[in-house]
């Protein structure tokens, strides 16, 4: 009876994350970008529904669901490899502007165990996975697509890699901060897995 319990546990867990991924997939093909955005481009909370796995699930499962949601993204945005000029650089382009800076983000829930406060933990865990995605980007700015293609406007690469990046990863996270909290009461039971504890 305990395997087929598990079974049943671990096929909805399965069927809970592809369709998280999906939504996520979607939500990330339709980009935009403000006057203030120097590049890159802005979603409607693509990478929420990988936060919302990682509160249910726990942070390895969020991040196996965030792995592959980056394999996916790294798919879509596979153009971007064909510039690299080198293996060694195409790799790092694979792996921090893609499979680590997507797979952090099932990280979220790191807080859960420490803030009392859920609504605190789902914003700081929001915060801190999403700016790690934005030091991968910043990294590969620096080292890569500077070299790849030197900005118009003559800025010292760190400060361009800085402004770039952080004008459309710092209202990523403001949006999908705010939309998660908007969210957690309603779908309170889905975020803590209350519904599974039956």
């Amino acid at each position: 009876m305990s395997n087929v319990k598990a079974s049943v546990s671990l096929s909805r867990r399965l069927a809970e994350s592809a369709i998280m991924v999906a939504i996520g997939t979607v939500l990330s093909l339709f980009p935009f970008s403000g006057p203030w955005a120097l590049g890159g481009g802005i979603t409607v909370c693509s990478m929420l529904p990988l936060v919302i796995i990682s509160h249910r699930y726990g942070c390895g499962w969020g991040t196996f669901t965030a792995f592959v949601y980056s394999v996916l993204q790294l798919l879509l945005g596979l153009n971007n490899v064909q510039y690299a000029t080198s293996v060694g650089m195409a790799i790092a382009i694979i792996m921090l502007d893609y499979i680590v800076a997507f797979s952090v983000v099932g990280l979220s829930a790191m807080f859960n165990g420490v803030c009392r406060n859920r609504r605190v933990s789902l914003v700081l865990g929001i915060v801190v996975t999403f700016l790690l995605r934005f030091a991968c980007h910043f990294i590969t700015g620096v080292w890569i697509w500077e070299v790849l293609w030197p900005n118009e406007l003559g800025w010292a690469p760190v400060i361009w890699s800085l402004a770039y990046n952080g004008s459309y990863m710092i209202p990523e996270i403001i949006i999908t901060s705010l939309a998660a909290l908007l969210l957690y009461r309603p779908l309170e039971r889905y975020f803590l897995g209350k519904d599974l504890q039956k």
